[in-house]
């Protein structure tokens, strides 16, 4: 019971409006936040899409608490801010994000410790690469609830994909995480995660699991082997349907350990372990 009530507490701190973008990328959809009250205005972290009927669940949720006075984006893969602009141009209010290199329709920039009041609250922005280079996360600070991004997921992994994405930069993300500690999670995408700490061990655990694997099968290679080569070795836990997306992750493995000086690229791109 009272595990229940404090997770009713913490809901009533934001509201989350579920964007009408269901994928195999995004799970049931993006998860768009409103938080803030009638003292501070609201904040929006991520409108998803520009759908009107969503937007307009938005903007009534925002007017719960005090009317939209700045829309906060996370990242700038398309799922999370795609719905930025028309919302923009319906309310007046400035977008916000790490960079304009990221998000290149920011109009101001948000850097690492960045702090916005949001209701008796104060609303932290942690920068957070891996995922992406420019993607932050969200902290209400008092009351431990974090708006992660896509550097977690309610549900699975999470795909690094190169160029934009870098599992060193990743992991020492996750690890940062592990400093803050958080009551809860809410990610973009799947449920609330309740555990914070059990699940960014989990995850950390998970991708250096990975990390073993990739050096495991590369073994079984002498000549060395390419990622298409290595990915039923790696990922053979994982639909086939999938080797598509696990080869961008499986890549970013191979260049974190490369930076290690523990595996070599060969000019044909075949990679191979380095004694």
């Amino acid at each position: 019971m009272e595990q229940e009530q404090q997770s009713q507490a913490e809901e009533q701190l934001y509201t989350l409006v579920l964007a009408p973008n269901p994928s195999v990328m995004t799970g049931p959809g993006t998860n768009t936040i409103v938080l803030g009250d009638a003292t501070t205005g609201a904040l929006v972290i991520d409108p998803a899409v520009d759908d009107p009927a969503y937007l307009e669940q938005i903007i009534a949720a925002g007017e719960a608490r005090g009317g939209i006075r700045r829309i906060l984006i996370t990242h700038g893969h398309p799922d999370h801010c795609s719905g930025a602009a028309a919302l923009r141009a319906r309310l007046g209010v400035p977008v916000l994000a790490f960079s304009r290199q990221g998000v290149a329709l920011a109009d101001e920039e948000l850097e690492d410790g960045a702090r916005l009041a949001a209701g008796d609250d104060t609303l932290r922005a942690i920068h957070t690469p891996g995922h992406r280079f420019d993607h932050l996360c969200f902290l209400l600070e008092r009351a431990g609830v974090l708006f992660a991004g896509d550097l977690l997921a309610g549900v699975g992994t999470v795909v690094i994909a190169p160029p934009e994405g870098d599992m060193g930069a990743y992991l020492a993300s996750l690890r940062r995480l592990q400093r803050l500690g958080l009551r809860r999670i809410v990610p973009s995408h799947g449920p609330v995660i309740l555990d914070p700490a059990s699940k960014v061990a989990e995850y950390i655990d998970h991708r250096l699991l990975r990390e073993q694997q990739v050096i495991t099968a590369l073994g079984q290679f002498p000549p060395g082997a390419t990622v298409g080569e290595l990915v039923p070795h790696v990922y053979a836990d994982v639909s086939p349907a999938l080797h598509a997306l696990a080869a961008q992750s499986l890549t970013a493995h191979l260049l974190k350990l490369e930076q290690e000086g523990r595996v070599c690229r060969r000019g044909d791109e075949r990679w191979q372990l380095l004694s």
